[in-house]
This record gives C-alpha cells, sequence and structure tokens, in this order.
C-alpha cells in the first residue's frame, strides 16, 4: 500500500518504500518506518510518499512497489529511501536491474542502515557489488546449513519436527493398569501413535 502526507504539494516526491516478507511481521513494518522517518527528520526531506508491502523480496510483483516503480516511470518520484538494499530486492539479477533502471533515470537511492547513497553511474556500479556480495551470502548461508544437516545426519541426530508425544506421558499410565486403547483415549492420541512413540523410544510393552 502507499500512502502520501497531505501537507506536502510539491511536484516531485521522495519515496520511502517499506518491506516485510509475511502479514504477521508488524512490528518489523513498524521499526522501518520510524527508522526511515527519522532520517528524513535529521536531513530536512519533506514532500514524502509511503510505499509499504507485506511479501516476500524475492519476487519483483508486489502492490506498492508496483505503485512505486509506476510513479518513478511517470517522473513523480525523484527519490527512493529504505531501510536496506534487500527491501526492494532479496534477488540480485532483479537488484541491479531495478537500480539501473532508476538510476539511469537520475532517482536517487537511499538505503539508512547501510548508510549508502546511490546516484548516477558510479552509484550503478557500486550497488552492483553490494547486491552480488549479498547474493553470495545468502547462497553460503544455504550451503552452510546443508552441510550442518549432513554432518548432523551422519552423526545419528534425527532432523525434522521434535515430537510432542514421549514415553514419560505414556508409561505412568500403562503401569497404572491402562490399556493401550485407554491411553490412546487419555492422551488423545491414536493407538498407533502411542505404539510408535513407545518404539521410538525403544521402551517395550513387555517390560513394563
Amino acid at each position: 500500500m502507499y500512502l502520501m502526507n497531505p501537507k506536502y504539494k510539491h511536484s516531485k516526491n521522495i519515496a520511502l518504500y517499506c518491506r516485510v516478507s509475511t502479514l504477521d511481521q508488524e512490528k518489523g513494518l513498524w521499526s522501518q518506518e520510524k527508522t526511515l522517518k527519522e532520517y528524513c527528520d535529521n536531513h530536512g526531506f519533506s514532500n514524502l510518499v509511503w510505499y509499504k508491502d507485506k511479501i516476500t523480496g524475492s519476487t519483483a510483483d508486489r502492490p506498492a512497489f508496483n505503485k512505486l516503480r509506476q510513479d518513478i516511470f511517470n517522473g513523480k518520484v525523484d527519490t527512493v529511501i529504505c531501510w536496506k538494499l534487500d527491501r526492494l530486492s532479496r534477488s540480485l539479477k532483479d537488484g541491479i536491474t531495478i537500480l539501473t533502471e532508476w538510476l539511469d533515470k537520475n532517482v536517487r537511492v537511499i538505503a539508512t542502515a547501510q548508510q549508502l547513497d546511490f546516484s548516477g553511474a558510479v552509484g550503478q556500479l557500486i550497488a552492483s557489488v553490494l547486491f552480488a556480495i549479498a547474493a553470495m551470502e545468502r547462497e553460503n548461508l544455504r550451503e552452510n546449513t546443508k552441510r550442518g544437516m549432513a554432518a548432523a545426519k551422519a552423526k545419528g541426530v534425527k532432523l525434522g519436527k521434535r515430537p510432542k508425544l514421549f514415553a514419560k506421558d505414556i508409561v505412568p499410565l500403562l503401569q497404572s493398569g491402562l490399556s493401550i486403547g485407554s491411553v490412546a483415549n487419555k492422551l488423545n492420541k491414536t493407538r498407533q501413535a502411542i505404539y510408535n512413540t513407545l518404539k521410538r523410544e525403544g521402551i517395550h510393552l513387555s517390560t513394563l
């Protein structure tokens, strides 16, 4: 969504772009808004227009972002301020394309948290390098995660969801004389879930 500040009536606008990945990250969106507002206040920026998305940055097809690009194309915006560059795009290809497109139109791009201020051909070069570094870092993180999971699996660590039922929940009930069916009903589980839990923890009914 985007929201124009009615206080300012100048022909050129300063776009403030905020984005969070999911609908339940209101705190993250509010934090970005607060940071950008403080930056504008401190630097004397006015004529502000807010553009806010709640969607992943892996796609460039975002409602507020599309509106921002259209406004830049129509010459309504000459400065874009965001919290970090990855708010604009998490894709290396899209990020470079977007910045090149904007800088070619003499649009100034500012990333406040990274203290970056881009304009012109030099800005394009620097931004391309930064996007490439960010993409490398994300790829390294994915590879490290994969290696960590493989190493854990090799050591016998079982990966996946943590069980919600344990033998300590079942054994006392069985030892009190309850049948498997009664235990399943009491714990609101299936009989098979009871058997699977006992098997997972190496407990045999004959030993109870």
